[in-house]
C-alpha cells in the first residue's frame, strides 16, 4: 500500500487517466492495452503507477504476462465506467446542440412488451433525425433509476407504480396499456390444460420471478396466501428464467409476450387468475434539462399517444 493518504478523491484523476485504465482491466494486459490506445507499453504503465499514487491505493496486482485488479481497482472500475459514461455525454450533447437532425438519447427499460411502443417512437424519430444515436439498458426498476439519478440516461421506463417519496423527484408519463402476469411452464406440464391459473394451482410449487416483482406484485395477488407460495429462485431477464422453466426446474410467473411460447418453444403462458396487470411508465429527473433529441422524443411520444386518443393525464410530479 503506498504511503499517500486515502482521502484523495477522482475529481482530480483526468478523463484521459480513466479511459487508460479502463482499457487496462478491460484487457488485463498492459502491452494490449498499450496498444489498443495507441500509446507506449512504458507510458501507459507509468501513467497507472501515476494513478496509483494519486488515490492512494494499490489497484493491480501485476503477473508475468497479466494484471489482476485489487477490491480498490475493481471499485474504480465501476465508478470510472460512470464517469466516462458521462464525460461523453457530456461532450455529445454540446456537439448535438446546434444538430437539429440527430443527437444521442439515453434510455434504461424494464422487460415488457410496451418496449414495442417506444421502439416504433424511435423509429420514426430516426426518420426525421437521421444523425439520431441512441442508447439502452436493460434493467428492472432499481438498475435504470440508479443509472438515470446519475445522469447517465435521459429517461427510464419502469413497470413499478411510482407512488410514494420514493419517485418523488422524477416527472412521470404514464403509458397506455397494462402488461398481463402470468406462467411460463412446460407444454407437456398438467397445468399446461388449464385456461387460467390460480394460487390453489402454484401453492408449493417452485416458483421463479424477479426479486422486484416477488416483494411487489406478486403479493398483491395472492394476498394472504402468499406464504403458500415457494420461491425457487429469481431471475431479472425473464429469457434466463424460460430456460430453467423448459427444464423442469420450476414455474416461471412473468409478463405474457416476453419469451418464446410458439409450439416449437415446449413452453406455453397462462395467465393468473384473478388477473394481474402492470402498467409501464416512463420517467425522468425533475428540473432535468432535457438534450434537443430527448425533448424532441419525448413530444413524439406525447403527440403519439394524443393521436392514438390513449393519451394518460399528463405527467405528473409525484
Amino acid at each position: 500500500m503506498f504511503d499517500m493518504p486515502a482521502r484523495h478523491i477522482i475529481l482530480g484523476v483526468e478523463i484521459r487517466t480513466l479511459r487508460y485504465f479502463a482499457a487496462v482491466a478491460r484487457e488485463e494486459n498492459m502491452t494490449r492495452a498499450a496498444a489498443q490506445l495507441h500509446v507506449s507499453q512504458p507510458t501507459l504503465s507509468k501513467q497507472m503507477k501515476a494513478l496509483e499514487r494519486e488515490l492512494g491505493h494499490k489497484l493491480f496486482v501485476r503477473h508475468s504476462f497479466s494484471i489482476e485488479l485489487t477490491a480498490e481497482g475493481r471499485l474504480l472500475r465501476e465508478r470510472a465506467e460512470d464517469l466516462i459514461g458521462l464525460a461523453d455525454r457530456i461532450e455529445n450533447d454540446f456537439l448535438a446542440l446546434g444538430d437539429v437532425t440527430g443527437g444521442d438519447l439515453y434510455l434504461g427499460l424494464a422487460e415488457s412488451y410496451q418496449v414495442g411502443l417506444l421502439a416504433r417512437q424511435l423509429k420514426r424519430l430516426k426518420q426525421e433525425c437521421p444523425g439520431l444515436h441512441y442508447h439502452i439498458t436493460s434493467g428492472d426498476t432499481e438498475q435504470v433509476t440508479e443509472k438515470l439519478d446519475r445522469g447517465l440516461l435521459d429517461f427510464a421506463a419502469i413497470v413499478e407504480d411510482p407512488a410514494g417519496d420514493r419517485f418523488s423527484r422524477y416527472e412521470v408519463l404514464p403509458l397506455p396499456v397494462a402488461d398481463r402476469w402470468g406462467v411460463v411452464l412446460r407444454r407437456d406440464d398438467a397445468l399446461a390444460d388449464k385456461a387460467a391459473v390460480t394460487v390453489d394451482d402454484l401453492a408449493g410449487l417452485p416458483l421463479f420471478c424477479s426479486e422486484q416483482s416477488w416483494e411487489r406484485d406478486i403479493p398483491a395477488w395472492a394476498g394472504s396466501r402468499m406464504g403458500e407460495l415457494q420461491l425457487e429462485g429469481t431471475f431479472r431477464l425473464p429469457y434466463n428464467g424460460s430456460v430453467f422453466a423448459r427444464e423442469g426446474l420450476g414455474y416461471l410467473l412473468t409478463f405474457d409476450r416476453l419469451v418464446d411460447t410458439s409450439e416449437s418453444s415446449g413452453l406455453v403462458f397462462r395467465p393468473l387468475e384473478p388477473v394481474l396487470e402492470s402498467r409501464m411508465y416512463l420517467i425522468w429527473r425533475k428540473q432535468q434539462v432535457l438534450s434537443p433529441i430527448a425533448e424532441r422524443f419525448l413530444a413524439r411520444l406525447r403527440a403519439s399517444l394524443a393521436d392514438d386518443g390513449a393519451m394518460p393525464a399528463p405527467s405528473t410530479s409525484l
